[in-house]
């Protein structure tokens, strides 16, 4: 039997970026001692208070259907928050709770966009944006961030990439893969594009708790953005809760309605007792979070201080997220045939810059998801490497 055009593309026919991470994650499986820096996902447990709201909801019997746009004590919790974060007056009706910040852009892409139409994001990207975007039947196209201008996108990249059916525009800041945080300036351009063209922003926030350097502006409190701006937000990130599923989108309130239609169409909700573990972490776990970042924040110092006394490549500006990107282009390599050799003689694992798009050739990403120890192994291992490969070239 035939399958549909839409499941079998979401690739785009190609590999999905996944690769070496697999390769890691099968040698690992196979008992060889890698030290795996591929994937974004935290070491660090989710906190067993957070655990203990969770088992207790359930063993007070919030099994049943959930309501569907979320709790209403949460999405209060979740209004507040981005209130007090953002300066933007935002309330339970702006908010619909979504499995995961995944399921939120897949949702916000069938909110802007019909099929056939052009879905514009920023490359390098995360993996997984092209296929949500193909999976709602529109044409995903790439407006690249270059190294030479600290992979902030400029103005007239975007407009070169606009066609007659470009409905929307997705971004992300603090950004995956490179740890760049964009500018006022670059949300300023941005978002006078959005303006102009009469576009929908989606803006990528997970990473709001991860700035090193700077501050976190979201777009959505630019003059004129509220009212074409959805915003995907999640625990995912700031809390150790990359299991639970705990994402949500906040946006008019008209848009919002439509979400939750979406939603009781597709998941039907959020199960209640991650909803009241959620609502625990939103209220008593400010420590928490804290916690979580601060560990991130001293990762990547370490990383930093290891790195830096390379010659042989590049660390790009890293001002927030849990990640490094390096321009190994110095070692006469592509991004994933470095990333390749590197697992097999070092049992080290990167995830090469063209997973994330052409724009990021040349580079790898470094993910800070192991203890300081293993960490510096792993960077003492990487620069031992490129240094290797750069005097061979």
């Amino acid at each position: 039997m035939r399958l549909s055009k839409r499941i079998t593309n979401l690739t785009g026919g190609g590999s999905d970026g996944w690769d070496v991470f697999r390769r890691a994650r099968a040698m690992e499986d196979a008992g060889k001692p890698v030290i795996n820096l591929t994937l974004g996902d935290h070491d660090i447990p989710t906190d067993p208070d957070i655990l203990h709201a969770m088992h207790e909801a359930a063993l007070d019997g919030n099994t049943g259907y959930p309501l569907v746009p979320g709790a209403d004590e949460l999405r209060d919790a979740i209004a507040e928050r981005v209130t007090e974060r953002t300066g933007v007056p935002t309330g339970r009706n702006n908010v619909v709770v979504m499995p995961g910040g995944q399921g939120a852009l897949f949702a916000a892409h069938a909110a802007t966009c019909d099929h056939g139409d052009t879905a514009l994001f920023v490359e390098p990207y995360y993996a997984t944006y092209p296929g949500s975007v193909r999976g709602i039947g529109a044409i995903p196209k790439t407006v690249p961030a270059r190294p030479e201008f600290d992979f902030q996108p400029q103005p007239q990249d975007i407009i070169d990439a606009i066609d007659m059916r470009t409905r929307s525009l997705l971004i992300n800041t603090p950004h995956n893969p490179t740890g760049v945080v964009y500018s006022r300036e670059t949300l300023e351009g941005i978002a006078k594009v959005m303006i102009d063209r009469n576009m929908w922003l989606i803006s990528d926030e997970v990473y709001d708790t991860q700035v090193w350097e700077g501050e976190h502006l979201s777009p959505r409190a630019l003059p004129g953005m509220a009212d074409r701006t959805l915003v995907i937000g999640s625990l995912s990130k700031s809390h150790a809760m990359t299991g639970s599923r705990v994402g949500w989108i906040v946006g008019p309130e008209e848009a919002i309605d439509h979400l939750i239609n979406l939603s009781t169409h597709t998941t039907y909700g959020l199960p209640a007792y991650i909803q009241d573990a959620a609502i625990y972490a939103l209220e008593e776990g400010g420590e928490i979070e804290d916690d979580i970042a601060e560990r991130f924040r001293q990762r990547r110092e370490t990383a930093l201080s290891i790195l830096e006394k390379s010659n042989d490549f590049i660390t790009v500006p890293s001002q927030g997220a849990m990640y490094l990107m390096l321009d190994i282009r110095n070692t006469g390599m592509t991004g994933e045939a470095f990333a390749n050799a590197l697992l097999d003689s070092e049992l080290v694992g990167v995830m090469p810059g063209e997973s994330f798009g052409e724009s990021a050739a040349g580079h790898v990403r470094i993910a800070l998801t192991v203890d300081e120890d293993q960490l510096r192994e792993a960077l003492t291992r990487l620069v031992r490497f490129a240094e290797a490969e750069a005097r061979a070239a």
